[in-house]
């Protein structure tokens, strides 16, 4: 097979176009007319290979496609021509996202443009048309309609959605346009003018039509959903906790009510202690494995006798999660299966173990470790503190059916969480994950991988109106040149294992992929930590300003300056907040002018496209290793480089109107949102609407007056027809998701809300690091389901704001 590739692309004087398949380059000629042209051979570019086109300038890639394309062409042909287009992220890039082409516009059952292999084209013509069009609505259909007869439309095939195809014969040029079809009958026109074909092939000879982008006039898709953690859910089958077995009923609640995604909270195993403190699910044992609290006990062959009924019914009884009970008596009973079970020997375990080994195997390891010595801390591991393959090897040897034990429970999570996924997706409900940005320098991850780490540094934030010492989260920084070395080989397993669940992820503050803030590890306090990465000022230059380095210590280690930076000797940042400190004021006049210049210059100024092109350098990667709708929490003080970042990468941002963007207004209006954001009334940090209303009344007043337009005096407790008006508001915000936290859904039905202190619904609270979370919605999902009248109310909310549609 002859293969001739054409790509119309206007390039500048020294640049040169290539062909990238796999891991070859090929070169192309300039041709006249703008076109570059490749001609390859069956061996060089077979069908089904995906392939995309890269711009270079003396030797180095200086742009790159935002995706390639497979190639495609008949069974048995001896020539083809292919008409590309360059590819640039376009504007609906997040109905790219399997979110949309294999769940919420999903074409019909079986079919997934995540897992397509096709490779040929059906035969029967000598001209194929492949056009891209991500947002055309189940129940429509893309169609070709010629100057033969514009009354009849011709079918393009959809297996391979959002791209469609279909392949004419064609003896003459004619003229045609695309529509959309609904029953066979055309209900929208491609806009612009009529397309004309004068390109007849020559015998013998295929020609793939690549170049086309039709453009339907559409109104925005705007979708609902609903966030809530999985710990939080509750059945009646549930084991007092919620369990992924659960995810199901509230697929089928979404259903009920018009939803199209559900939000869900980090699911990794954090088993450190056994105790409640493990219930913090951004602290994982392991960025892969899955908590085995979300197992269904039944399924993993726990018999439902009188005894475990009786357990079962007191601990789904308690109105909020016992961790440390409900976790002790699920490994217990675990272990009781696992003494009978013939899992270990059946093909789907040894293939479950086989594709994981490279994050199971250490896993099992570290789980075996942990209890072993008593702690999740591998610095007191004695000589297996420092990991080697050779070691765990040993370890998982030597504790054959412990290891056998944590890998059953692993494929077991597996199973039933794919179960669960592959019944959202039957249903037309996308799952939206979390990406937490920090790793616990306790976990598996650490021990494994320590080389990916900044062991001796922390993460944190710096202070704020909420800290006034900053927050040291604990977690070790990331060694980001490490990661780069390996091709961010880690971050992309890591995304690539939630793509087996999920359709759409939070990212947990994006900030931290353009720089984080970094507390060296002797120190608690957030008012010693430094930006990282960062420009920082050499100790040359700051003498030159006046300064003596290293700088003296007053009477208390943060009485300084500057701090060094603890990746390069001799280089030194301000420290933040210094013109509180003692050594500040015993500064001379003329000293603190050149500090506050130089201070203002790095915390406002210095570091901003610095940062950008640190972020450039790591998310596009990230980005690329899968198919999810990336969304970024943005929240708070952030460089005006991240919200251009986040655009231009097609990253969905948070708005949350208690915390508006703007530090002009006190409230976020809902009608002002940009439409490529997520929209809710809060997350699992902040309080619950209800409970946010009594925090101040003050502002809730302002609120009431302004934001919901109402006279008078603001009612004392967000009434449910209050609840109602701020849940239509956000529902009728542009924003392209409108995800609210399950307690504010409920919020608006006096009968069905919570009955107690709203207080006691909030998830977390972020001041406090030891916080307990144990949330439990009081609620049956199937009492939920049986709220007729309350679903059907929802429903008709949620339409008519135009949602779903």
């Amino acid at each position: 097979m002859t293969i001739e590739l054409n790509l119309r692309y206007h390039t500048t004087w020294g640049e040169q176009i290539k062909l990238r398949t796999g891991k070859k380059l090929y070169d192309m000629t300039y041709q006249p007319g703008g076109v570059w042209q490749a001609v390859l051979t069956g061996r060089d570019l077979r069908p089904g290979a995906e392939y995309s086109y890269l711009v270079v300038r003396k030797d180095k890639v200086v742009r790159r496609e935002w995706r390639g394309r497979r190639f495609l062409a008949p069974e048995g042909a001896g020539a083809v021509t292919v008409r590309d287009r360059w590819t640039d992220r376009p504007a609906d890039s997040a109905f790219w996202s399997s979110a949309f082409s294999d769940v919420v516009f999903r074409r019909s059952e079986g079919r997934s443009f995540r897992t397509d292999t096709q490779k040929t084209l059906p035969g029967g013509g000598n001209v194929t048309f492949v056009i891209p069009a991500a947002q055309i609505r189940p129940g429509l259909g893309a169609a070709i309609v010629t100057d033969a007869d514009w009354a009849k439309p011709i079918l393009l095939d959809d297996s391979r959605f959002p791209w469609w195809s279909v392949t004419l014969d064609v003896r003459n040029p004619f003229e045609f346009k695309f529509v959309l079809v609904e029953n066979g009958r055309i209900v929208r026109w491609e806009e612009g003018p009529n397309h004309l074909f004068a390109e007849v092939p020559a015998k013998g000879t295929h020609l793939v039509v690549n170049d086309l982008v039709p453009a339907f006039q559409s109104l925005p898709w705007r979708g609902a959903g609903t966030a809530v953690p999985v710990f939080s859910l509750r059945t009646e089958e549930s084991f007092g906790v919620g369990e992924f077995h659960d995810l199901e009923k509230l697929v089928d609640w979404a259903v009920a009510t018009g939803q199209n995604i559900l939000q869900l909270l980090p699911i990794n195993d954090t088993t450190m202690t056994g105790t409640w403190r493990d219930s913090y699910p951004y602290n994982a044992v392991s960025s892969f494995a899955l908590h085995p609290q979300f197992i269904h006990l039944p399924a993993a062959g726990i018999r439902r006798t009188p005894a475990y009924k009786a357990l079962q019914e007191e601990l789904n009884s308690l109105p909020q999660v016992d961790y440390e009970r409900v976790n002790s008596e699920k490994l217990r009973l675990l272990r009781k299966a696992y003494a009978k079970t013939t899992d270990l020997e059946s093909a789907e375990y040894k293939e479950f173990v086989d594709k994981n080994a490279d994050w199971l195997l250490p896993y099992a390891a570290y789980c075996i470790l942990r209890d072993l010595n008593g702690t999740a801390d591998f610095s007191q591991w004695g000589a297996n503190a420092v990991y080697t393959k050779r070691k765990a090897d040993a370890v998982r040897s030597a504790h054959a059916a412990e290891a056998g034990f944590w890998c059953w429970v692993q494929f077991l999570l597996d199973k039933q969480l794919k179960e669960a996924v592959a019944y959202a997706h039957r249903r037309g409900v996308a799952l939206k994950g979390d990406l937490p940005i920090g790793v616990s320098r306790t976990s598996a991850d650490a021990w494994a991988s320590p080389q990916l780490f900044n062991m001796d540094s922390q993460a944190g934030a710096p202070p704020d109106a909420f800290a006034a010492d900053g927050q040291n989260w604990g977690f070790p920084t990331y060694n980001w040149d490490a990661m780069a070395a390996e091709g961010y080989a880690w971050w992309k397993a890591r995304l690539r294992k939630m793509n087996e669940y999920f359709d759409a992820y939070r990212i947990d503050h994006i900030l931290g992929f353009f720089r984080i803030w970094e507390i060296p590890v002797p120190y608690k306090s957030g008012l010693m930590g430094h930006f990282s990465p960062a420009l920082p000022y050499s100790g040359e230059e700051l003498m030159q300003h006046g300064f003596e380095l290293p700088c003296p210590k007053g009477e208390f280690e943060e009485d300084v300056l500057f701090v060094e930076d603890p990746h390069k000797k001799g280089w030194w940042h301000p420290r933040i907040a210094a013109q509180d400190t003692p050594a500040y004021a015993r500064l001379a006049p003329w000293q603190k002018e050149a500090y506050d210049a130089l201070y203002n210059d790095f915390f406002y100024h210095r570091h901003n496209q610095f940062w950008k092109a640190r972020a450039y350098e790591k998310l596009p990667a990230l980005l690329r290793s899968t198919g999810m709708l990336s969304c970024g929490e943005d929240l708070g003080m952030i460089p005006a480089t991240v919200p251009e970042t986040m655009a231009d990468l097609g990253i969905l941002s948070l708005e949350i109107q208690r915390m508006p963007k703007s530090m002009d207004v006190e409230f976020g209006d809902p009608a002002t949102y940009p439409y490529n954001c997520v929209c809710a009334t809060g997350t699992h940090d902040t309080s619950t609407l209800r409970a946010w209303w009594e925090e101040d009344r003050e502002a809730s007043q302002r609120y009431y007056n302004t934001l919901l337009g109402c006279t008078g005096e603001v009612p004392a407790t967000c009434e449910p027809w209050v609840a109602e008006m701020i849940v239509s508001q956000h529902l009728a915000s542009p924003a392209m998701l409108c995800i609210l936290p399950l307690q504010d859904w409920l919020s608006i039905d006096g009968g069905l809300r919570f009955g107690g202190d709203p207080i006691d619904e909030r998830i977390n609270i972020p001041a406090n690091p030891r916080h307990y979370w144990r949330y439990r919605m009081h609620c049956t999902l199937e009492s939920l389901l049986s709220a007729t009248s309350f679903n059907t109310r929802l429903h008709g909310l949620i339409t008519a704001s135009g949602r779903g549609q």
